[in-house]
């Protein structure tokens, strides 16, 4: 067998659209929107063979993944390190001018 029969493909999902009203960030899940476009990627990922699924261990990215998982006959692998960083002990409240902020200016933080 040559080297470069061997190939894995590795698929990144961005987790679906995640409830705001919850502000617990590793508890918070998707609204309706976001499960309904989590049923859609279980159709993408259909006709794909697929290893493994894992997932950070936050709600909103296991409940994206966990039906792909499942239809596949796969468990869900929570990984501790695939959680997004911590930027504040606090809540934003718009999270999109911090960001925006944040890539305007490196020093841009909150604590």
């Amino acid at each position: 067998m040559k080297s470069n029969d061997l190939q894995t493909t590795i698929y990144f999902v961005r987790h679906a659209e995640p409830d705001y009203t919850n502000h617990n960030d590793r508890e918070r899940p998707l609204t309706p929107k976001g499960k309904q476009d989590a049923h859609k990627l279980v159709r993408f990922f259909a006709d794909i063979p697929l290893q493994a699924v894992f997932s950070s261990p936050y709600q909103r990215a296991y409940d994206t993944v966990s039906k792909i998982a499942e239809s596949h006959g796969l468990a869900v692998i929570r990984v501790e390190n695939f959680r997004e960083r911590a930027i504040s002990h606090h809540w934003i409240d718009d999270f999109q001018q911090f960001s925006y902020r944040q890539w305007q200016n490196k020093d841009e933080s909150v604590s």
